[in-house]
């Protein structure tokens, strides 16, 4: 009975944790999203008026040509009164820079910075981010990554609009595309649950983290916080690690509207994927002490949780177990199913079990994998 008193104990964590998302499940849209550009235009009260201040949308790349011939149009596109492109090319060694510079002839609104290797930050992306943040004229600041299109036209004035002399750090969803195949679809589910994870622990007033694919944030949260420096060597994190430590409760808001979202490539093989996360997961470490415990035990209770389930099934009574398992099962279906749906990732609803369960062990053995070898810089 030990096996079933444990899993029910699991169980019950779980369910506070799925508690917890709910707080982003079921949010009322109209806590989140914000105007957009069309009807923001027409209010003139000051607060409105704030929301559409000036704004440098930024985007460091490295080799990415292709990308950069394709994104360029959609970012110069944005319906928002006044915004500056600054383009980073961070080193490439193929012709980055030639097309920055070919668009910055056809227009205006764009700057260019050329970061040429240092040896102290070599190959480091926040070397690069921080001398574009230097080059950028307007206090509010949005950034996302080469590979990343835009939603809608709308997407630069509604994550600004979250603006406020109190909210200075704007949290937004970096989708994925969707494509056929298991491997897209695992990609975008573990996207969802990082996502229903950092918004709800942000509507609980514990921010954690967020993502570069699109995330906002004042150029005084900034350099309050002296920028990167406290974790300048560290290869990953520009976004989550900034995220976690200027983050709080009061200066905190998310953006969970369609037309703000942006949907980046997702990798197309396996092994790309797993060296991505590898290398995203080295920043966990670096987290605030009670998020990296929260962080920790919904992991371990999730794999506890199969474990147990399996032991208990087998050698003390499988009715209990699966009344226990399909609670659980319900319980976690409503709630991230709701997100899903929020977040228009719905065809991912029927494969959540079976998804979690291969996220857990994949989680899994990129931590020893982590543990056992040294990681690249970015690329």
């Amino acid at each position: 009975m030990v096996f079933l008193y444990a899993l029910a104990a699991v169980v019950l964590i779980n369910c506070g944790y799925y508690l917890l998302f709910s707080k982003f499940s079921f949010s009322k849209t109209s806590e989140t999203a914000p105007k957009t550009i069309q009807g923001a235009v027409k209010e003139s009260n000051s607060s409105t008026k704030a929301k559409l201040q000036p704004v440098s949308l930024i985007v460091c790349a490295k080799n990415e040509v292709e990308n950069l011939k394709i994104h360029i149009p959609f970012w110069l596109e944005q319906n928002h009164p006044d915004f500056e492109l600054i383009l980073i090319d961070d080193a490439s060694s193929d012709n980055t820079l030639a097309v920055m510079e070919w668009f910055k002839e056809q227009h205006p609104k764009i700057q260019i910075v050329k970061v040429k290797n240092n040896e102290a930050f070599w190959g480091n992306k926040k070397y690069a981010l921080t001398l574009g943040l230097k080059r950028a004229k307007n206090q509010h600041l949005l950034f996302t990554d080469a590979d990343c299109k835009p939603a809608s036209k709308d997407w630069l004035t509604t994550m600004t609009a979250h603006f406020s002399e109190e909210k200075q750090l704007v949290l937004g969803y970096g989708a994925y595309q969707k494509k056929p195949g298991l491997l897209n679809r695992f990609i975008r589910f573990e996207t969802l649950m990082t996502a229903l994870q950092y918004f709800s622990y942000a509507k609980a007033k514990m921010p954690y983290m967020g993502v570069g694919r699109n995330l906002a944030y004042t150029a005084k949260l900034y350099y309050d916080n002296k920028g990167f420096m406290s974790h300048i060597k560290l290869s990953s994190g520009d976004d989550d690690l900034f995220v976690n430590e200027a983050a709080t409760p009061e200066n905190t808001a998310i953006c969970v509207s369609e037309e703000a979202f942006t949907y980046s490539i997702p990798k197309k093989t396996w092994k790309g994927w797993w060296r991505q996360k590898k290398r995203h997961i080295t920043t966990a470490k670096h987290y605030k002490p009670i998020h990296k415990f929260l962080l920790g035990l919904f992991y371990t209770s999730n794999l506890l949780f199969w474990v147990l389930s399996i032991i208990s099934f087998i050698v003390v009574s499988w009715k209990i177990t699966l009344a226990l398992i399909l609670f659980r099962f319900i319980f976690q279906y409503i709630i991230v199913g709701k997100a899903a749906k929020k977040l228009k990732e719905s065809d991912l609803a029927p494969y959540i079990p079976l998804f979690e369960l291969f996220l857990v062990c994949y989680q899994m053995s990129i931590f020893i994998s982590n543990s056992r070898t040294k990681h690249n810089r970015w690329k």
